[in-house]
C-alpha cells in the first residue's frame, strides 16, 4: 500500500540560498521517509498569509507537514498562527510552523535549543559571561540561549538607544543581565568567554582588527561565505569558532523530529550535506 505524500518547505526572502532543502532531505532519506518531500518557496510578508491558506485548505492541507522560515517571517508569522509555544513566544521569533491533523498551525522556535546544541557539541556547558553583537531576532534566541546554560552577565553590542532598550527589555524578560554598548566600542567587548556574532554578512567584518590576542570561543551565526574575516582573525589567534552551519544543522535536526515524529534525525550527515552543498557553491563562484 502507498503511503501519503507528505511534505514540507523553507520561506522566506531571499531564500535560494538556503541549505534547509539539502539538510532535511538527507534525513528523510535516512530515515527512510521515501514519502516525504522538502522545498523552498520565495514567500516575503505580503505574501505569507496567502501561502498559510494552503496548509489550512482541506484538499491541499492535510499533506504539509510543517514550514522552516527564514527571515523576514519570524515574526511576521505570529499573528497568523493558532498557537505559539512558550519558547517562541519568549523571543517572540517562529521559525518552525507545524500543522497538526485537525488543520491547526502551531509555531516554534527551534535556534535556541539549537544553539544550546551546538555550543554543548564544542564543550561549552556553562558560561560566566558572554558578548552578543547585534539585535535582531537571532540575538534574542542567543540571549534564550545563553539563559538556559546559566550566563553571567551578557554585553550586547548594538547600533542605536531604540535597539539597546530592545535588548535590555529581551534580558528582562529571559533573565538574563543585559549591558549594551554602542557599536562602535564592539572591539573592547570582544574579550568575553563566548562572543556570538548574530550580524548578517559583512557587519562584522570591521571587528576582525580588534580580536584579543588570547580570545575566548566564537559562535559567528554566518555560513556563507566561510569563513568570516572575522572568525578566520579568531582561528588564527587560536580560539575555538563555531559557524551558522553548526547552528542551522542542529536546529534542523529538532525541525525534522517535530514535523514527521521520527528520529533521531541524522546529525553528522546532515552536517556532511550541508559542508558539500557550500563546498560546491564556493566553487562554482
Amino acid at each position: 500500500m502507498s503511503r501519503r505524500p507528505r511534505r514540507a518547505a523553507v520561506l522566506g526572502s531571499p531564500v535560494a540560498h538556503s541549505l534547509s532543502p539539502a539538510l532535511h532531505s538527507c534525513a528523510y532519506r535516512v530515515l527512510g521517509l521515501d514519502h516525504w518531500s522538502y522545498d523552498r518557496h520565495e514567500v516575503d510578508e505580503p505574501a505569507l498569509p496567502g501561502f498559510l491558506a494552503r496548509l489550512r485548505d482541506r484538499a491541499e492541507g492535510p499533506t504539509w507537514a510543517g514550514l522552516s522560515l527564514t527571515m523576514p517571517l519570524k515574526r511576521a508569522v505570529i499573528p497568523l498562527l493558532d498557537e505559539v509555544t512558550v519558547r517562541a513566544a519568549a523571543v517572540e521569533s517562529v521559525n518552525t510552523v507545524l500543522r497538526t491533523p485537525d488543520g491547526r498551525l502551531t509555531g516554534d522556535n527551534t535556534d535556541i535549543p539549537g544553539l544550546v546544541a551546538a555550543l554543548r557539541e564544542r564543550g561549552v556547558h556553562r558560561v560566566e559571561s558572554a558578548t552578543v553583537l547585534g539585535a535582531g531576532a537571532t540575538a534574542a534566541s542567543a540571549l534564550a540561549a545563553l539563559a538556559e546554560l546559566g550566563s553571567g552577565p551578557v554585553t550586547v553590542c548594538v547600533r542605536g538607544p531604540e535597539r539597546a532598550a530592545r535588548m535590555r527589555a529581551w534580558g528582562e524578560r529571559l533573565g538574563v543581565d543585559v549591558r549594551t554598548l554602542a557599536w562602535e566600542r564592539a572591539g573592547a567587548a570582544l574579550a568575553a568567554p563566548l562572543v556570538l556574532s548574530t550580524t548578517p554578512k559583512g557587519a562584522a567584518d570591521v571587528l576582525a582588527r580588534a580580536v584579543p590576542a588570547r580570545p575566548g570561543a566564537l559562535f559567528d551565526v554566518v555560513y556563507d561565505p566561510w569563513p568570516t574575516p572575522l572568525a578566520a582573525a579568531w582561528s588564527a589567534a587560536g580560539g575555538p569558532v563555531l559557524s551558522g552551519l553548526d547552528l542551522l544543522v542542529h536546529q534542523a535536526t529538532r525541525q525534522v523530529e517535530l514535523m514527521t515524529g521520527r528520529g533521531p534525525a541524522p546529525l553528522a550527515r546532515m552536517r556532511a550535506v550541508g559542508s558539500a552543498a557550500l563546498a560546491t557553491a564556493a566553487a562554482m563562484c
